[in-house]
């Protein structure tokens, strides 16, 4: 009898490990996937927009007849951003084999329901990868909440992994051309070269489409916040906010730290790390960082930025052309941002730098990191506490006695 009991729960363990990877797999498609519909999807805008204007009397299509010229450059524009996309995710390294099974979720929700049963919970993906962008390992632990279930969370364990090979294709701007002088828009040739000749590196297996899936457009739309945010975090335009934001946090660090020794760097621990900009310059001024973040959106980017960026201003994306408002010209819709503005692998970066993915709370409960961090810089993140005093609670706990939390 203990013999069949004992079956059973292991049975029920398997089947909950295997739903916790398929659902995982699922997740991670799910924003692959939005990354991958945003051609189309900002394409479907401007034919939206095309079919407006053709609405109009001839009239008033004389007044507007900048439009169509305006709609072209929108389009080149969206093949810019376009490729950037999709090269960051071939530089992308999947922990999970992405052409499992994901019909397992819905077979086993439905086996859920008939039984009154359900999860409870989250699971995150908990393998730790290292990307090593300069030789001196940058590292990202790769892990992301993604379904209801109930699963206890093991500290992520790093192991090594090679560079993805990614051409150094260069790029072709707006600048570079002279004016209403476009790519072809209809993206034919997309696949296989960029719009100024150059050929882009292959495609891996897990890119194939038929392990794509259709999503809302508000998961596009989380691909476009990205694209702004890039600005924010590495573009010289962004250098006034990241001012604002981040010096005060650095300055009180050095204030706090004024005898950092080089043999034992201090430990500080970045939550929310986001596009890791912050957790970069931390690192920059002599302390051992690790940023924390819960977004695959932002891992995947954050990933691409600093351990395959091969030059600063190597990338030219437009992150404006999706809002008409708070431009005073098309050619402020149309500004071209090259990033990053720092070489991350040249930045001069202390070592054991590394951005960790997964819930905070889960990750940093672990007994292990009692006590592992002299701080916590706590920037655009305590805002995100469903429980803020859970989070307090868990920075005490992993701060050294003495240690100091901004």
């Amino acid at each position: 009898m203990a013999k069949t009991t004992q079956n059973n729960v292991d049975e029920d363990e398997l089947r909950r490990m295997k739903l916790e990877v398929a659902l995982e797999v699922k997740s991670l498609r799910r924003i692959i996937s939005a990354y991958l519909n945003y051609p189309e999807a900002a394409e479907e805008d401007v034919r939206r927009n095309e079919r407006s204007f053709q609405k109009l009397p001839q009239a008033h299509k004389e007044l507007l007849s900048h439009l169509p010229s305006k709609f072209q450059k929108l389009r080149w524009c969206i093949l810019k951003n376009s490729f950037f996309i999709f090269e960051m995710l071939k530089a992308f390294e999947p922990p999970l084999d992405m052409s499992q099974d994901i019909d397992l979720c819905e077979k086993e929700c439905q086996r859920n329901v008939q039984n009154n049963s359900v999860f409870t919970g989250e699971t995150t993906l908990g393998s730790c990868r290292l990307l090593s962008a300069d030789g001196r390992g940058v590292s990202h632990c790769i892990a992301d909440a993604v379904n209801p279930v109930n699963v206890i969370h093991n500290a992520p364990k790093e192991m090594s992994l090679h560079q993805y090979d990614v051409l150094n294709v260069g790029s072709c701007s707006v600048g570079e051309r002279k004016e209403n002088e476009f790519c072809p828009t209809d993206g034919s040739a997309f696949s296989s070269t960029c719009c100024n000749g150059n050929v882009i590196s292959s495609t891996p297996d897990w890119l194939d489409p038929s392990l794509q899936l259709h999503v809302p457009l508000v998961d596009v739309d989380k691909v476009r916040c990205i694209i702004r945010n890039i600005v924010r975090d590495w573009a010289a335009e962004g250098e006034k906010e990241r001012d604002q934001c981040y010096k005060p946090i650095l300055e009180a660090l050095h204030n706090l730290f004024p005898h950092r020794n080089e043999e034992s760097p201090p430990c500080c621990l970045v939550p929310g790390a986001g596009l890791g900009r912050l957790a970069l310059e931390i690192s920059r001024i002599g302390f051992i960082c690790q940023g924390n973040e819960f977004s695959y959106y932002m891992m995947i980017c954050s990933s691409f930025i600093l351990n395959h960026t091969q030059t600063s201003e190597e990338w030219t994306i437009y992150p404006w052309i999706h809002s008409n408002s708070n431009s005073l010209s098309d050619s402020d819709q149309f500004r071209p941002i090259s990033i990053p503005d720092v070489h991350p692998a040249s930045a001069g970066t202390t070592e054991g730098f590394s951005m960790c993915g997964g819930d905070f709370v889960e990750v940093y409960s672990d007994p292990s990191q009692i006590g592992a961090w002299d701080s916590v810089v706590t920037c655009f993140f305590l805002d995100t506490a469903h429980n803020i005093v859970e989070y307090i609670e868990i920075i005490s706990r992993i701060l050294k006695e003495g240690a100091v939390r901004r």
